[in-house]
């Protein structure tokens, strides 16, 4: 990982690596993250010579695991689907509205040197990673989203790049008997995005937040004032209710269904659902996450919101003391995903950094 990036870095220019190359930690940049089509901070692939942007693709490959890194780059592809779906027409204040190569890279630290990092994120993809003694230490936030959620292949197959996702938590749900229910399904209603948004850092009370402020704040006049009224009509059209936020905001103590009270069976399918957030990066990696998870596995809970039809909005969180596994599927009639994997204590880095620093003084 740190050759390849070392490798990219010496192809730049100096405007280039002005905008792909930060100090490390830089926390407050490092930790501001977007998974909307914004600027996310660094140098895009449209920058980017071929090889360069070879360099680019070698390096997200490098921290994730095949099936994670045939996932981000179908999910980049599917600007284009989104775009034709769109009707060629989308304008957020840039030339193209959904656009493969809107992905911006920033590189933090110096490769090889004890402590450093990277991201990538544009359009439903925000990678980071952070890297101390050459081993990964945190890759969370880990977002990945698909709009459409699925898109018809010759042949009547779909093209669906988050799937387990989705299908492991309704074999969940439909496991389980009716008191098991009771407690996993904590609304009728979802929110209309990710519960813990694009924030720094996770906090008791989070709700989503407004849609203008996950796109970096960067609208203004109609434009600001059409976002703002879509986010209005997605929340009527859902039925949303203070009542509702007020149910699904996120607390220390999770919500919905304990794992302690799951059969066997119903445990399995749990693991495997958290497989699709874990095993989004390296093996070694994916393997420390799922023996962290192990240690505390009574502890998740699965909590649900919305119908459980097929083609209806809908949401679901595991939550435990290391994994929150988020995902969201509400808008454009339930075929928009957003899934994120986060570490309510790591996320960054923060507690593995702070912990290494801690010891060295």
């Amino acid at each position: 990982m740190a050759g390849i990036a070392g490798e990219l870095l010496a192809t730049l220019d100096a405007s280039q690596l002005a905008a792909a190359q930060w100090p490390f930690p830089s926390d407050d940049e490092r930790r501001r993250w977007f998974y909307t089509p914004t600027d996310h901070g660094g140098l895009t692939l449209h920058g980017l010579a071929p090889a360069q942007q070879r360099l680019v693709m070698q390096l997200i490959d490098s921290a994730l695991s095949r099936p994670g890194y045939i996932t981000v780059s179908t999910v980049m592809g599917l600007e284009n689907t989104l775009d034709q779906l769109e009707g060629w027409g989308a304008f957020w204040n840039f030339p193209r509205g959904r656009d493969p190569l809107r992905y911006f890279l920033r590189i933090f630290g110096t490769p090889g040197d004890a402590d450093w990092g990277w991201r990538i994120g544009g359009h439903h993809v925000s990678l980071h990673i952070t890297v101390r003694d050459g081993g990964i230490v945190s890759s969370t936030p880990c977002f990945l989203g698909a709009d459409p959620a699925a898109s018809p292949l010759l042949g009547g197959a779909l093209l669906r790049p988050l799937a387990g996702c989705e299908d492991l938590a309704r074999d969940l749900l439909a496991s389980l008997d009716d008191a098991q229910r009771t407690l996993a399904i904590v609304s009728s209603v979802p929110p209309v995005d990710l519960v813990t948004a694009n924030r720094a850092e996770i906090s008791a009370g989070d709700r989503p937040l407004p849609l203008a402020q996950v796109w970096r704040d960067e609208f203004s006049g109609e434009l600001r004032d059409l976002v703002e009224a879509i986010q209005s009509a997605e929340e009527d059209k859902l039925g949303l209710t203070e009542s509702h936020l007020g149910v699904l905001a996120w607390t220390t103590t999770p919500k919905g269904l304990p794992a302690s009270r799951m059969s066997p069976a119903q445990r399995e399918i749990l693991a495997a659902l958290l497989d699709t957030y874990v095993g989004r990066v390296r093996l070694e990696f994916t393997e420390r996450e799922r023996a962290r998870v192990a240690e505390h596995f009574d502890d998740l809970h699965f909590a649900w919101a919305g119908p459980d039809e097929r083609g209806r909005p809908h949401y679901y969180r595991v939550q435990g003391p290391r994994i929150l596994a988020e995902y969201d599927n509400t808008t454009r009639d339930g075929n928009h995903v957003h899934t994120v994997w986060r570490d309510p204590v790591n996320d960054f880095g923060v507690d593995e950094l702070g912990t290494h620093r801690r010891s060295a003084h």
